[in-house]
């Protein structure tokens, strides 16, 4: 498989002047450390990765371990205090700001969290509306804004408004405004978390369906194991705003099958067991 999408010695430090934090990282002094000496807050720490093409990745972590910063370096929605991001070999963080543009447009996209829909706006008028930003024709957005329905199955929403949605359409029109620009790279932070448990696993099931058919990029942030786990080709663990480490692609991609096919409270246990090994110490499972 190619690398669609890799970052090297990645690093955030948030504050005025953040080069004066790197002295004290490379003495091995903790977060806390460096920002009870500088005032300064280390968001993400000498990050490495490779992400294949096609693949969906998982970062999990608990809070404030670094993970939701890190989705956002990959796309410069924060600006990185030093390393690369490429994506099909290109470092973003040295593109200009046109160009940057251009591979949001045509390369990457996000889901976030929160809905993010405009209320007054109809469903198919939220999916295309990045499209608007974009500068892309009446007729061409709304054409793509019902293919993108279509996938996520709200086709026949398209004239309603987000307050006649259930939360779960809610998201799923978020997912399609991503879908829409077709992107090579999908970038979703705890798109489903605010779900109830059974939305979530049906949003869960539909984007591995999705995944199957169009075989993007995804990198996924995630607390919980077991949502990790069901959808997630490789998994990597943040802890304290540093990679722990990266899981076999191979293992996982086995043990989602099971989750898949035998969805039950047996089966987590027993995959729960066999994941310890890759877990830090004293890393608590949901």
């Amino acid at each position: 498989m190619a690398i669609k999408l890799e970052i090297k010695n990645l690093y955030k430090i948030f504050g005025e002047h953040p080069q004066r934090a790197f002295k004290y990282i490379e003495q091995g002094l903790s977060k806390e450390q460096i920002l009870e000496k500088t005032g300064l807050s280390l968001g993400v720490k000498d990050a490495s990765l490779a992400i294949e093409e096609g693949e969906i990745f998982v970062i999990m972590g608990l809070s404030g371990s670094g993970k939701s910063t890190m989705v956002r370096l990959l796309n410069r929605l924060i600006e990185p205090t030093r390393g690369q991001v490429l994506i099909d070999g290109v470092d973003i963080a040295k593109i200009s700001d046109a160009e940057l543009r251009e591979v949001r447009r045509k390369k990457i996209a996000m889901v976030f969290q929160s809905f993010a829909l405009m209320p007054h706006m109809t469903v198919l008028d939220n999916t295309a509306f990045g499209m608007e930003l974009a500068g892309i024709n009446a007729e061409e957005r709304r054409e793509k804004a019902l293919d993108a329905l279509r996938q996520v199955g709200l086709e026949n929403y398209a004239h309603s408004y987000p307050d006649e949605l259930s939360g779960g359409m809610r998201q799923r029109v978020g997912l399609a405004r991503a879908l829409a620009i077709n992107p090579d790279i999908l970038l979703m932070d705890e798109a489903f978390s605010a779900l109830d448990p059974l939305i979530r696993t049906e949003m869960q099931d539909e984007l591995v369906k999705l995944q199957a058919k169009h075989q993007r990029t995804i990198v996924f942030i995630s607390h919980d194991l077991d949502e990790a786990m069901r959808i997630g080709d490789r998994i990597a663990i943040m802890q304290m705003v540093k990679w722990y480490r990266s899981a076999h692609r191979m293992k996982f991609s086995i043990i989602r099958r099971m989750i898949m096919s035998v969805p039950s409270s047996v089966a987590l246990i027993l995959v729960r067991y066999s994941v310890r090994k890759i877990l830090p110490a004293g890393h608590r499972m949901a």
